[in-house]
């Protein structure tokens, strides 16, 4: 008798909850998990892109030169 054994993949996404602070000026923040920083390879200081998708969503990219 042979058994054959699928597994599905399965992609796991975490959920996280984080507070709008305002500073200030005209300016909010919002902090980024260390996990998601570090997955992404982002430094203290380095830029990044920030687009409005709509329907309440933003991209965060690596910002590049045009």
């Amino acid at each position: 008798m042979v058994y054959t054994i699928f597994f599905r993949q399965v992609i796991i996404s975490m959920t996280y909850t984080r507070k709008l602070t305002k500073t200030a000026g005209y300016s909010y923040i919002v902090s980024v998990p260390k996990q998601l920083v570090e997955k992404y390879g982002w430094k203290e200081h380095q830029k990044l892109s920030i687009k409005d998708m709509g329907r309440g969503r933003l991209e965060v990219r690596d910002w590049k030169r045009r």
